[in-house]
C-alpha cells in the first residue's frame, strides 16, 4: 500500500498514432478508461478543457459546465476525483503562434476564453487546479518576439485568471524546447520567477514532468527540490526519457532507475504525501503495443514507483550520513546502486 495517491490522463491510453504514423489501437471511450484506471489503483483522473467537453468551441459557457457535469457524474460513479484541468491551446488554429504569447491579439483573447472555460469546467468536476503546459509559448523564429514582452503577457494572462476566480491554483508545466523552437518559461527556475511576479504567488505554482528536466539537461529530482524548497510542487508528472530526444513520455523508471529513485526519495523526504497533491503520470504506450496491452505502461509504472517508495523506507541514512561525513562518494554510490539492486 503507497502512501501517496496517484493520477492518470484520458491521453496516457490512446491509439498509437504519431507524427511518422497511423493509429496501431482502437480507441477506448472514456468511462472504459475510468473503470480501468479505477481497477489498477488510481485515484484521480487528469483532463484537458476538451477531455471533459470535446468540440468545446462549439458550445456556450453554460453548455460547457453542463456536459462538465456529465463527466463529474462518471467520476463519482467510479470513486475517482479530478486533479487538474489544462486548457489544450496548442492543438487550435487561434494558437498556432502561441496562446497568450500570441502576436495576435485576437488569438490571445481566443486563449484567455479557453483558460476562463478551463476554471469553469474544473469548478463543475470539483478541483481548484489549473494546468497550464506552455507547449507554444516560445518561439520558431527567434526575432519574431520580445521575450519581454511575451514574458509580461503571460503574468498578465495568470493575474487575468487568479482574478476570475479567487480559489483557483495555476500550476505551470515548463518544457524547455517542443513543440517550439525556444520557450519563454523552459524550466522551474522561470516558473518560480512568473510566480513570484503575479498578484497572488502563493496560489502559482509548478508541475515538475521528469522527461522535461531531462530534455533541459537538468535532473528531475533537483527540479522536484527545487519546487519543494518554495512550497510550490503542485503537482508532478513521471515518465521516463532516453537522452535529449523529442519528448518520449516512457514509463516511469525505465531507463534511468536510479533517477526513479531519487525522485521517489525527494518525495518521500519532503512529506509530499501529506500535501494532498497527487503524483501524476505522463506516459504514453509505445507503438508497437497491442489493442490488449493498452494500459501496460501504467501498470509498469505503478509498480516501479511503489518499489522504489520500497527502496527508499530501507535507505541507511545513519550510514549514508557517515558516508556523507567522511566525503566517501565513491562508497555512497556503490551503496546506493546495490540498494536498488536488491544487493544490500
Amino acid at each position: 500500500m503507497s502512501r501517496f495517491k496517484f493520477s492518470v490522463g484520458p491521453w496516457n491510453v490512446h491509439t498509437g498514432a504519431d507524427s511518422y504514423g497511423p493509429d496501431t489501437r482502437q480507441a477506448i471511450d472514456l468511462e472504459s478508461k475510468f473503470a480501468m484506471f479505477k481497477k489498477l489503483g488510481f485515484d484521480a483522473v487528469q483532463f484537458h478543457d476538451d477531455d471533459a467537453v470535446p468540440n468545446i468551441n462549439d458550445y456556450t459557457e453554460e453548455e460547457i459546465r453542463a456536459k462538465a457535469r456529465e463527466v463529474k457524474a462518471l467520476l463519482d460513479k467510479y470513486d475517482l476525483k479530478a486533479e487538474f484541468v489544462a486548457p489544450r491551446l496548442w492543438m487550435d488554429p487561434h494558437t498556432r503562434d502561441g496562446g497568450f504569447t500570441s502576436t495576435s491579439a485576437e488569438d490571445r483573447e481566443y486563449a484567455m476564453w479557453r483558460a476562463y472555460r478551463s476554471i469553469d469546467i474544473a469548478n463543475e468536476l470539483g478541483c481548484d487546479l489549473i494546468v497550464l503546459w506552455l507547449a507554444r509559448e516560445g518561439t520558431s523564429c527567434a526575432e519574431s518576439k520580445s521575450a519581454v514582452t511575451a514574458t509580461k503577457q503571460l503574468v498578465d494572462a495568470i493575474n487575468c485568471m487568479l482574478r476570475y476566480d479567487g480559489k483557483i491554483r495555476v500550476c505551470i508545466e515548463p518544457k524547455p524546447n517542443e513543440p517550439v523552437d525556444r520557450s519563454f518559461c523552459g524550466t522551474i527556475g522561470h516558473v518560480m520567477g512568473v510566480s513570484a511576479a503575479t498578484i497572488d504567488p502563493k496560489r502559482v505554482g509548478a508541475n515538475m514532468e521528469s522527461a522535461h528536466a531531462t530534455l533541459a539537461g537538468l535532473d528531475p529530482a533537483n527540479e522536484m527540490g527545487f519546487a519543494l524548497a518554495f512550497n510550490k510542487l503542485f503537482t508532478v508528472h513521471l515518465n521516463d526519457q532516453n537522452g535529449i530526444r523529442f519528448d518520449q513520455d516512457k514509463s516511469f523508471g525505465v531507463e534511468n532507475l536510479r533517477q526513479a529513485f531519487n525522485q521517489v526519495k525527494i518525495l518521500m523526504e519532503n512529506k509530499y504525501y501529506e500535501t494532498g497533491n497527487y503524483v501524476g503520470l505522463d506516459v504514453k504506450a509505445m507503438r508497437t503495443t497491442s489493442d490488449e496491452d493498452s494500459y501496460a505502461h501504467l501498470v509498469t509504472s505503478l509498480e516501479l514507483f511503489k518499489a522504489m517508495e520500497k527502496k527508499v523506507e530501507k535507505y541507511d541514512y545513519a550510514y549514508a550520513n557517515e558516508l556523507i561525513a567522511q566525503r566517501k562518494y565513491e562508497q555512497l554510490e556503490l551503496y546506493v546502486n546495490r540498494l536498488i539492486m536488491g544487493i544490500e
